[in-house]
């Protein structure tokens, strides 16, 4: 299971989704997190790889929630480069 130390990886995307990311193919995403002994590490390949499980994340609100985002990045210790590479990737999505 994921590390409870700072949260869980239920509680991370729990909080993407309330900053307004959809998450395609969320259960995918969910066992392969829940299987991983690093979930942050498996988050961030599957964020940035995740595509051909269809895996993919979509900003619902168009830059309102970019603050809440940033947030929830930091208040589950993900790096800034991560941060930025996902918030990136969300808008190219579109």
């Amino acid at each position: 299971m994921g590390s409870l130390g700072d949260g869980s990886y239920l509680q991370f995307l729990d909080s993407l989704k309330q900053a307004g990311i959809a998450i395609i193919n969320e259960h995918e995403l969910r066992q392969r997190l829940a299987e991983a002994q690093r979930w942050r590490f498996a988050f961030a390949t599957l964020a940035a790889n995740g595509r051909s499980l269809g895996i993919r994340f979509i900003n619902e609100r168009e830059g309102a929630n970019d603050a809440q985002i940033w947030n929830t990045f930091a208040r589950f210790d993900f790096p800034s480069q991560l941060q930025a590479t996902f918030a990136e990737s969300l808008r190219t999505e579109h």
